[in-house]
């Protein structure tokens, strides 16, 4: 079974930084995708990062330019470096796993909040 382990949320004033950790407990090549997600109470899971096996980044609008996904094939985690955060970025962060056709695998979650 894969786990995932997300580290690094908190507390974080606006306009400050944090930076997230997921630990996989496979390695991060064996999977085609990894990714963060966010959950804020009364709305889905949406996509915030995610980073192919090949480099491949993709961004929702909203963090462009403010957040950064990356990977470390050789510790087999994944980060995500957030900078100039909103209050909206308030949310639980979720780290994920992809495996072709469609299989995804979920950390616990790690809570996130921006505010003064």
């Amino acid at each position: 079974q894969v786990q995932l382990v997300e580290s690094g949320g908190g507390l974080v004033q606006p306009g400050g930084s944090l930076r997230l950790s997921c630990a996989a407990s496979e390695r991060l090549l064996s999977f085609y995708s990894m990714g963060w997600y966010r959950r804020t109470p009364g709305k889905q899971r949406e996509l915030v990062a995610t980073i192919t096996w090949n480099g491949n980044t993709n961004y929702t609008d909203s963090v462009k330019g403010r957040f950064t996904v990356s990977r470390s094939n050789a510790k087999n985690t994944v980060y995500l470096q957030m900078n100039t955060m909103r209050p909206e970025d308030t949310a639980i962060y979720y780290c994920n796993a992809r495996r072709l056709p469609a299989t995804d695998y979920w950390g616990q979650g790690t809570q996130v909040t921006v505010s003064s």
